[in-house]
């Protein structure tokens, strides 16, 4: 059971490092020109609808680990 928490707390701090790394080499340089005023609002617009999916998938995988865990430990 405890190896099990450890394997847990391990995928998540890679998820936490893998989608920081994602922000930060790819929606970090996202920018937008041609839009006249509304560039930084577009660009911000887009970096924060991105991560909030992100953080969604990461919260979904996170809670699919869990119950996988925790029904393993259920049955046995």
């Amino acid at each position: 059971m405890i190896s099990q928490i450890f394997l847990f707390l391990f995928v998540m701090w890679l998820l936490l490092l893998v989608g920081g790394g994602i922000l930060v080499v790819v929606l970090g340089p996202i920018s937008f020109s041609g839009f006249g005023s509304i560039d930084s609002i577009l660009s911000s617009a887009i970096k924060a609808i991105s991560a909030v999916i992100l953080l969604v998938i990461w919260i979904f995988t996170l809670s699919k680990i869990k119950n996988w865990i925790f029904q393993k430990q259920i049955h046995t």
